[in-house]
């Protein structure tokens, strides 16, 4: 039903769209944000403003999190200001951000103390994903509560799957971006390959992005590419802390994963190039360098 008041902290690149549809969905939404100004537009057109994750909380019958890394989700949820200090029994909180399953589990563990269920749900899909309301969204978490607010996430994805208790939503996620980063691996090394050999890169990707190399990750970001469009659908250093998560538990789990390490690396050079802002499309630019030097 959409009359609940939803509290939603972290209006950032994907943040923002994803309150904007629970807006449109009709449910009474309070929002917070680190820079007040960022979230301008969403008050705008009808959210409302609380000073402080305590605040949203204490206003909300669920409050979602949508921040970048898991030192973030820890301060919105339990630190001074926090989720924790507004909460009451009840309350659903959803952690939208891709953070470490372990932590995600010893949250939820302290949030239970007070009464609140945590829902661990990261998503997929992009910014355009999050403009259309067509995320993937992958949810961890007990059961009942993820009943109780899969409507909410129906506002904000197509897909809407739980996963298994918590910290399975995480742990998909991290499996999603090893799949993610040999898919945009795949793009940078074809185009680089495709520019090297003298073809034009329009017709090689019309044509790829036909065929059994046709992805949803070529369709998007081999047009920036072509455009020479290096923005950010999802940053470099988003990305890069996903991989770091994915090579922590890969050694706990004993699973080698030398491709992702290596796609991982390349990543690094763009940070260390001052590129960490721009978009993970950029990796073509590491491989066409790779090119230039032999």
């Amino acid at each position: 039903m959409a009359g609940e008041k939803i509290g939603f902290i972290g209006t950032g690149i994907m943040g923002e769209p994803m309150a904007r549809n629970l807006l449109k969905a009709g449910f009474h939404t309070t929002i917070h944000n680190r820079t007040k100004s960022k979230a301008e537009k969403l008050l705008a057109e009808g959210a409302l403003w609380a000073d402080s994750p305590a605040s949203a909380a204490r206003d909300s019958d669920v409050v979602i999190t949508c921040v970048p890394d898991t030192p973030d989700v820890r301060m919105v949820l339990l630190g001074k200001g926090g989720l924790i200090e507004g909460a009451r029994a009840g309350l659903i909180c959803i952690d939208m951000s891709t953070i470490s399953p372990a932590a995600t589990k010893e949250m939820g563990k302290v949030l239970e103390a007070k009464g609140v269920k945590l829902i661990d749900a990261p998503i997929s899909g992009g910014q355009i994903g999050a403009i259309e309301g067509k995320l993937s969204i992958m949810a961890g978490g007990p059961r009942e509560a993820f009943e109780k607010v899969r409507h909410i996430l129906q506002a904000m994805g197509r897909t809407v799957t739980y996963c298994g208790g918590p910290g399975c939503g995480q742990m998909t996620k991290l499996v999603n971006q090893v799949m993610v980063i040999h898919t945009i691996m795949s793009i940078a090394e074809g185009f680089a390959f495709a520019e090297k050999a003298g073809l034009d890169l329009k017709t090689t990707w019309d044509v790829t992005s036909a065929g059994a190399a046709g992805s949803h990750s070529l369709k998007v970001l081999g047009q920036k590419i072509l455009a020479g469009d290096f923005k950010p659908a999802f940053m470099v250093d988003l990305q890069l802390k996903d991989l770091r998560l994915v090579m922590e538990i890969a050694e706990q789990l004993q699973q080698p994963l030398p491709g992702t390490a290596l796609a991982k690396e390349l990543l690094s050079v763009l940070k260390a190039q001052g590129r960490g802002r721009d978009g993970t499309q950029a990796l073509v630019d590491v491989i066409r360098q790779l090119g230039r030097m032999v």
